[in-house]
């Protein structure tokens, strides 16, 4: 028997990832509901060979609807999943409007499927670079109790939006072409063949000095572990890579595990695929795992600076696993 699924932002990078994961799992959609803003209302979506149309998002968007997939930012999400929870209409936000709320499950079903049953009528789909990274802590923290970790990221543009991917490839251009500066409108500073410490673009530093970002990775893995005793810091950085974020991690666990031991282990994971061969310059790229559904990891080596420590290579499709595909998979557990 199919389910009715409403989509809630159908026209962004997330939205339209959502219609894809759902149509290649063939998930047991009955009646799908684009919806998006007046802008977008009229407009038509393609699922599955047949022409849709977008419907403006309103407070009556959700009648008849079983299970919704809101991205469309954060705002919005705490406008309207109110009004989905009461048609009854289970929701799956990818925002981070709810993931630290205490009666909100924070899923990534690999690692914590057990907590979907728990939901009040909302499930929170994490961060994108928290996703590939607790994926891959997990099975190291459950052989060998995790202690300290140190990442550094190196996020797509993609995570930004299409916009930003559109900026990124203008602004290309402009360069490379020695035009005058391109009137960039989503980045700070030029993101072309530059690296910017800084997201998100469009918020102020904390008064701690970490960016909502980089919090959102502590505080959301630590959840996520159910693990508050974690120590956790994080730098986050935007690249000019259109698709793909990438992780440096560095792990400092209680009891003694090889790197050899995490191979092995890492292999055996859901959802991870072992990249691992330097004598072959083998190791996850982020062009490599642009519209794969793994979590790929290399560079696994041990860290001599302290008594158990590892350093890790994580890379992974920021909107598949890292956005669609996780909250497509929490449906699936949900059904």
């Amino acid at each position: 028997m199919g389910v009715n699924v409403a989509v809630v932002g159908v026209t962004g990078a997330v939205g339209i990832e959502i219609l894809r994961v759902l149509e290649k799992r063939d998930f047991p959609v009955d009646e799908l509901r684009p919806l998006a803003s007046s802008r977008s209302a009229g407009k038509e979506v393609v699922f599955r060979g047949k022409e849709i149309r977008i419907r403006e998002l309103t407070q009556d968007s959700f009648e008849g609807m079983n299970i919704a997939f809101f991205s469309a930012g954060g705002d919005i999400s705490r406008e309207f999943v109110p009004y989905a929870i009461e048609k009854n209409c289970v929701v799956v936000d990818n925002t981070s409007a709810f993931r630290m709320d205490d009666d909100v499950p924070l899923v990534v079903p690999e690692v914590n499927a057990n907590k979907i049953a728990g939901h009040n009528g909302v499930i929170a789909n994490p961060n994108c670079s928290t996703i590939q990274l607790v994926l891959v802590l997990k099975p190291i923290h459950d052989a060998a109790k995790i202690k300290r970790v140190v990442v550094s990221t190196y996020q797509a543009v993609s995570g930004a939006g299409l916009k930003a991917m559109d900026e990124l490839k203008k602004e290309t251009e402009y360069v490379l072409s020695n035009e005058d500066e391109y009137d960039r409108s989503i980045f700070p500073h030029q993101i072309a063949f530059n690296v910017l410490p800084q997201i998100p673009q469009d918020d102020a530093f904390l008064q701690n000095g970490y960016t909502s970002e980089e919090m959102k990775m502590i505080n959301e893995t630590k959840k996520i572990m159910d693990d508050d005793s974690l120590r956790i810091t994080t730098t986050t950085v935007r690249v000019p890579v259109f698709r793909g974020h990438s992780e440096s991690v560095n792990i400092e666990t209680k009891e003694k595990i090889s790197a050899d031991e995490t191979r092995d282990l890492l292999s055996k994971a859901e959802g991870i695929v072992v990249l691992d061969d330097t004598s072959r310059q083998l190791y996850p790229l982020a062009t490599e795992a642009a519209g794969k559904d793994e979590t790929f990891v290399g560079r696994i080596r041990e860290d001599d600076s302290v008594e158990n420590g590892l350093n890790l290579w994580i890379v992974s499709d920021n909107l598949l696993k890292g956005a669609a595909l996780n909250a497509v998979q929490i449906a699936e557990k949900l059904l």
